[in-house]
């Protein structure tokens, strides 16, 4: 969960195809941790669409939800743990899909490396959080994981003051 917590204050860095470079800063994330983990994607084990879950972390994991929303993760765990943070908003964008759509964000990122060569990164510029300013809740929309599960306070939110980043 620390991972999770340690990307409030970094930048989500993307390079668009025209070669504009935009950075946002990172205000809400949820971790998902492991197969034991019950609204995790890896709950029901290695499939197609989880390959790149079990990757060493740094890469992307990109998937469609509900058939409308492209939701960007990162993948963080050591290799065949399959453990990720969802990016569920930024400065001015509150929600996973805004987030991918308002910058672009398709399943072409999946499995692709967290670097510049891929057109999409995370910087840290030096904006420190203070760890009393991070609301830690329950995860969003993982009532199907049952009451212990969906109720893991691993979702992190900061609300940025004026000259925060």
């Amino acid at each position: 969960m620390a991972l999770a917590r340690g990307l409030l204050g970094k930048h989500l860095v993307r390079r668009r195809r025209s070669g504009r470079v935009e950075a946002h800063l990172i205000t809400e994330v949820e971790a998902y941790d492991g197969e034991s983990d019950r609204a995790s994607h890896a709950s029901r084990g290695r499939t197609r669409r989880t390959e790149v879950l079990y990757a060493r972390g740094g890469v992307w994991y990109v998937y469609l939800c509900y058939g409308v929303h492209e939701m960007l993760n990162l993948v963080v765990g050591p290799p065949e743990h399959p453990a990720a943070v969802l990016i569920r908003g930024v400065a001015g964008i509150a929600g996973p899909g805004r987030v991918t759509r308002a910058l672009g964000i398709g399943r072409a990122l999946n499995g692709r490396p967290v670097s510049r060569k891929s057109g999409l990164w995370i910087e840290d510029r030096g904006v420190r959080v203070p760890r009393r300013a991070v609301r830690a809740s329950p995860r969003v929309g993982v009532d199907y994981a049952g009451p212990v599960w969906a109720a893991k306070p691993w979702r992190f939110r900061w609300e940025p003051g004026p000259g925060s980043g």
